[in-house]
């Protein structure tokens, strides 16, 4: 009985032992230099933490960074998976990777790793540098992993065939690879199987990084096929890599890549370029060679001025017309369809960032490697052609390092469409509302985000050659880049006031509950002062760690009599001198943020969202006390404003909160 038991647990185990995935690291290596600072350590594992999900969603490639812009603060990370991967699989090779690389570069500033997962046949990739290398080609580090056993004695008897075979097999890889595939997001890749005359089949990848251009990509992998040939041939495989590419070959199937590939015979070598013979006529050399210079001249000459005729005729479809006019003297580019489509995969579910009230967004890469979002609108949205030529207008005339870039629209084939810059980490509201995220927001960077969006407010309200009212200020509207410097979005519901304005009034109320002042959403009266009034709410989220929304969800369990809102929340406390329950518990302390620098920002916060219009102060003002060492009195706030609901005629008409940055 006691040896039967003892079976069984064995051979449990030794089941087990063959369902866990194994991984083989095809190459590890940790090198740059050593880190002192634990901030670089937090900024890496912050980019690990989420890093699985994001490759998935983003199609099987992802980069981005995180950190402080300094050396030993900022990290920039790469990853991917092999083209045709499983999702989970996929996830499950970069989760070991990353605990790999955790162990064993603990202080080390860059790592990179190809990794095979032997049980599912996944392959991934990693990698983490100090430095920006996208669209960079790195050559160095190499690392080779050959097959420790040669190649059969049969086989070296006739290395000659055997090495005209391979090199055919090789090349025909390397130029399938190195062809952009702009139908998919891992474009550099390619897996052959080859028949050889002494061998039955002998197996072949390569992969490079879908940041390069279809040069850097040849390049890198030519180098790795020069490495082996140099200091491993004669093995029977081996796996090359850099850290902008990967080559493989086998004379056996080592991933599922191979499993729809169809075999094809190794193709003859290339003939040899044929030598002049210098002895031949004289005459008939000279003929030949005028021949050869003048006749190519003569057609190219002839396509150009055909294409010059062509152009003259024809609207440009490169993808990208630098030059439109609007009818009011204002151009911005406009975007071919044909291009978003190529740049977002045919708006891949993959590449969608967010779903907002007016349509989604998706990311997008053009094929010079620049990363785009790319909102589509969709129809009976609310953002008709107005909204739509109304954003594109606005943001072609504002330039701020706080307001998000618009970089062209597309209005084709019943499509509207807006391309801004990619902001890397998504909109506030995904830091300030979500419990880990939150930990991250330092009262540093936190005083940092509130004094950038006060700077893009600023410049809408005074300092632009317009005077623009945002009108839909909120945490979701506010996008991170990679520094978490804020940037102020989504312009759709902006009014334009003449310089001689100073309010304005409506009977379409749009905005937000809970953002919207209080004779904004009641009467249409809106002003710089509402946008001012929307800061102010957004300045005591980012100070107590919770969401108006959220508190409202709270309040609908007490008594009509005992709600409150976030201002009232934070306004009673105020006056009764409870600081410490305003106060984020969650918000990490900060040698350069004093907590008579935090109440600071909860006494602005309060002058926001005064109810009487006139004692709201403006963004300048406002920048003034935000400044840090700035000894000046502020006046002394008056009751806030509360919104109460239902609001009478107007009905407002509150736009959805997107759910993802641009």
């Amino acid at each position: 009985m006691g040896k039967s038991c003892l079976v069984t647990t064995f051979l449990s185990l030794l089941l087990l032992f063959l369902q866990t995935p194994k991984y083989v690291n095809a190459s590890f290596i940790c090198y740059g230099d050593f880190f002192n600072n634990v901030n670089y350590g937090v900024s890496r594992d912050f980019l690990f933490s989420s890093l699985p999900s994001n490759v998935v969603a983003n199609g099987g490639f992802y980069n981005a960074s995180f950190g402080r812009e300094s050396k030993d603060n900022r990290v920039h990370v790469v990853a991917l998976c092999r083209r045709g991967y499983e999702k989970q699989a996929c996830k499950t090779c970069l989760e070991h990777v990353i605990d790999d690389t955790k162990s064993k570069c603990t202080n080390r500033k860059e790592s990179f790793s190809w990794v095979t997962d032997q049980s599912d046949d996944v392959s991934c990739f990693l990698r983490y540098t100090n430095r920006s290398t996208f669209g960079k080609l790195e050559l160095s580090p190499n690392v080779i992993n050959p097959n420790p056993d040669n190649l059969d004695s049969s086989i070296s008897k006739n290395m000659i065939m055997f090495s005209e075979e391979w090199n055919a097999m090789v090349n025909r890889t390397l130029e399938a690879a190195s062809t952009a595939e702009t139908s998919s997001v891992l474009k550099y890749y390619n897996a052959t199987k080859t028949e050889f005359t002494q061998i039955p089949d002998v197996y072949a990848l390569m992969q490079c990084t879908p940041d390069l251009s279809p040069g850097d990509c040849k390049r890198c992998l030519r180098e790795c096929v020069n490495d082996f040939q140099k200091r491993d041939w004669g093995k029977r495989g081996a796996g090359i890599s850099r850290p902008s590419c990967y080559f493989r070959w086998d004379l056996y199937p080592f991933y599922k890549a191979f499993d729809n590939v169809t075999r094809v015979s190794a193709p003859p070598p290339q003939a040899s370029s044929t030598i002049l013979d210098c002895g031949r006529d004289k005459k008939r050399f000279q003929g030949s060679n005028i021949a050869i210079i003048v006749v190519p001249t003569v057609i190219n000459l002839f396509v150009f001025v055909v294409l010059i005729l062509s152009w003259k005729r024809k609207p440009s479809h490169t993808g990208i017309n630098e030059a439109l006019d609007w009818n009011d003297g204002q151009s911005m580019v406009r975007f071919d369809l044909g291009m978003i489509l190529m740049a977002t995969n045919n708006f891949f579910l993959e590449n969608k960032l967010g779903q907002g009230g007016f349509g989604s967004v998706y990311k997008g890469i053009l094929p010079s490697g620049q990363e785009i979002a790319v909102k589509r609108l969709i129809k009976g949205s609310g953002q008709g052609n107005m909204e739509f030529k109304n954003e594109v207008l606005l943001l072609t005339r504002l330039q701020h390092k706080n307001l998000v870039k618009l970089l062209g629209f597309c209005n084709e084939k019943d499509e509207e469409i807006l391309v801004y810059e990619f902001v890397p980490n998504a909109s506030l509201d995904r830091f300030i509302f979500d419990e880990e995220k939150r930990r991250i927001l330092t009262w540093d960077v936190r005083y940092t985000i509130i004094e950038g969006v006060a700077r893009g407010l600023q410049y809408l309200h005074e300092d632009s050659q317009l005077r623009i009212i945002h009108r839909d200020l909120k945490a979701s509207n506010i996008l991170l880049d990679a520094d978490m410097n804020p940037k102020v979005a989504d312009f759709g519901m902006a009014r334009l006031f003449n310089m001689d304005e100073t309010r304005g009034q409506t009977s379409r109320v749009v905005g937000t509950y809970g953002y919207m002042a209080p004779e904004y959403a009641t009467y249409g009266q809106f002003s710089a002062k509402s946008d001012v009034y929307s800061f102010g709410v957004m300045l005591l989220e980012m100070i107590c760690g919770k969401s108006n929304k959220n508190l409202e969800k709270e309040e609908e369990e007490k008594e009509e009599e005992e709600k409150e809102e976030l201002s009232a929340f934070v306004w009673k406390r105020w006056i009764e001198g409870r600081f410490e329950e305003i106060v984020d518990p969650l918000a990490a302390p900060s040698n350069n943020i004093s907590i008579n620098e935090v109440v600071k920002l909860i006494h602005i916060g309060l002058l926001c969202v005064q109810e009487n219009v006139s004692k709201r102060p403006s963004m300048t003002s406002i920048l003034f006390w935000l400044e840090r060492h700035a000894n000046t009195t502020m006046p002394v706030p008056t009751p806030v404003a509360l919104l109460t609901r239902p609001s009478p005629s107007p009905s407002p008409s509150p736009s959805p909160s997107p759910s993802s940055s641009l």
